[in-house]
């Protein structure tokens, strides 16, 4: 027998398409393999991440090195300091911090954070006389309003027109000019997760956040913790703080690191917490 003829693959048509696509027995595109974005994507589609998702790596690296550190020279040290099981306890408790910290960063960097399909023509104007730009073998386009009022409770809002994603973008949306895409409610890109954030993973970033600064807090308190027993368990009676630094170097620089990273996490997330509650997004 002859083998069956190879289906033609075809880009994915318009929702009004799909009855005679599906009667031609043609075979459809999902819709990411002709995404016209920067989008990078994982898992059959599943996973939607920025161009720039190679930066998660260095993101993991700066939450699970200094938690593995802190795991082999300082929480293996209080194993032993402590009763009842209260030294297994700290190591528990800073790797599901980590591990909780690592899930967020995920969820927030391969989530679809809002984006709004692109239209594959323009909208047709509502009272609008405008100008019909033509050319050489060219089909004609309309000259769209570059912004227009639109009701939202009551209020009169202006939106603008995406040129690139043609469409009128909702109130707080706004076009990222890495990933390519009009997100909604758009807060900014991050690159250290390498995605937008936005209206659906917005409160991972949140959470991410705040789980870095928890873990960061959490680090330096049994750091000192640990130097303190340093102190108490030493015999020498001339003991001072900076002798038990000494001691323990890798406390002296996960101190600074978590001082640091403190900082910039911990900031970040007292940012956010004012934003929230007036309302507002970065942008």
């Amino acid at each position: 027998m002859n083998a069956a003829p190879r289906q033609q693959q075809q880009p994915p048509p318009g929702a009004s398409d799909l009855a005679t696509g599906a009667a031609e027995g043609t075979v459809m595109l999902r819709t990411y393999k002709a995404w016209k974005g920067s989008n990078i994507f994982l898992c059959g589609g599943r996973l939607v991440f920025g161009p720039d998702v190679r930066s998660i790596a260095l993101t993991v690296f700066l939450i699970s090195a200094p938690v593995a550190i802190f795991c082999v020279f300082v929480a293996r040290k209080l194993i032993d300091e402590f009763e009842d099981h209260w030294g297994v306890s700290i190591m528990v408790a800073v790797i599901v911090l980590a591990v909780l910290d690592l899930f967020l960063l995920l969820l927030t960097s391969g989530r679809d954070p809002g984006i709004i399909p692109r239209n594959a023509h323009p909208p047709e104007p509502e009272d609008f006389e405008g100008s019909i730009e033509t050319g050489a073998g060219q089909t004609p386009q309309l000259r769209m309003p570059r912004v227009k009022d639109v009701i939202v409770n009551g209020i009169t809002v202006k939106i603008k027109y995406c040129d690139t994603c043609m469409l009128y973008r909702p109130p707080r949306c706004s076009h990222c000019s890495i990933c390519n895409n009009c997100v909604e409610k758009f807060d900014h890109h991050c690159p250290w997760v390498g995605q937008c954030i936005g209206l659906r993973n917005y409160r991972f970033f949140f959470m991410f956040i705040l789980c870095a600064t928890l873990l960061c807090l959490y680090v330096q308190g049994f750091c000192w913790v640990y130097i303190k027993k340093i102190m108490t368990d030493d015999d020498d009676d001339d003991m001072t703080i900076w002798k038990a630094l000494i001691k323990t170097p890798a406390s002296i620089a996960l101190i600074i690191y978590s001082f640091i990273a403190f900082w910039f996490v911990g900031g970040l997330t007292f940012f956010h917490l004012y934003l929230i509650s007036t309302n507002q997004v970065t942008l």
